[in-house]
């Protein structure tokens, strides 16, 4: 059955909506960053690139690097945003847009997201790499999925019992990342751990400005779980949902986060923008070893 105009929509010329991209546009292998800007400081060490196209805060940029085709997006900010991507990226290469319909050999698309996050635990310190071993879900959007295949129910259990998690939010959901692109990212200049991905810059990520917190030590539980050698090592807005959204489409997803900030220790980078530019490079080598 064809998907209905109001589920998949198209503009005019044939584009996904927000993305406004077709297939031809997309390479397998793709770089997600969640600040537009950053996309032309991925670019920027490509050999050519052959197509540019933003819509609202998505811009895309698709090239060679060394010889390999990459696509890269921003994607702006929130487990909102990765939900729009990640469908209009698969629906770009898993479902014919003519007949609107899903197509019958799919495509495992590679995606590698290059963002900055706040570490939470003292050993992990500010200019170090964190990769996502797993993204642990607080938000709650994945919740209007089919998760229960993905998630690590018993991990999330005890996560729930050491943190009195209220009954009033969403259950945390813990999935986990591509094996098969930790390996080739993997080095000893990296720190490993479990992502927390939050709902919200502020009161989600325990910050107090004006308004109280729900529960004001939620941040110090998440810094001192601990279960079978799973610990929070990191809290920012994406990597949950790309780790859920990737695992149900049947695409590999990989987190990598240049640390700007320790919440444990107060600090904040001295040049935040070095730490991600170096990320950059990092990344971009490991993809085409």
């Amino acid at each position: 059955m064809a998907i209905k105009e109001s589920e998949l929509i198209l503009n005019p010329d044939g584009s996904v909506y927000h993305l406004n991209l077709k297939p031809e546009h997309v390479a397998n292998d793709i770089i997600f960053v969640g600040d537009q800007d950053r996309v032309e400081k991925i670019t920027k060490h490509f050999d050519s690139i052959e197509f540019t196209k933003q819509k609202r805060e998505f811009k895309t940029q698709t090239g060679t690097f060394k010889g390999k085709r990459f696509t890269v997006i921003s994607t702006g900010i929130g487990p909102d945003n990765i939900d729009i991507v990640l469908n209009e990226l698969d629906a770009l290469v898993n479902i014919d847009l003519q007949t609107r319909k899903p197509k019958t050999t799919l495509t495992s698309l590679n995606i590698v997201r290059i963002g900055t996050s706040g570490s939470l635990q003292k050993d992990i310190p500010v200019d170090s790499f964190v990769m996502s071993t797993h993204g642990l879900d607080l938000n709650g959007m994945l919740h209007f999925y089919q998760i229960h295949a993905i998630s690590n129910p018993e991990i999330e259990d005890a996560f729930m019992a050491f943190t009195n998690w209220s009954k009033e939010k969403a259950r945390p959901i813990i999935i986990n990342n591509s094996k098969k692109l930790e390996a080739l990212l993997d080095s000893d200049k990296i720190h490993k751990g479990m992502t927390a991905t939050a709902g919200g810059f502020y009161g989600p990520q325990g910050r107090v400005l004006r308004l109280p917190l729900a529960d004001a030590t939620l941040n110090t539980k998440m810094d001192t779980f601990n279960f079978k050698d799973f610990r929070v090592t990191n809290l920012e807005m994406e990597t949950s949902v790309i780790y859920g959204l990737s695992k149900l489409l049947g695409h590999h997803a990989l987190s990598m986060n240049a640390i700007i900030a320790n919440r444990a220790t107060g600090e904040f980078s001295a040049d935040p923008k070095a730490v991600v530019n170096k990320l950059i490079t990092y990344t971009l080598n490991k993809l085409v070893e």
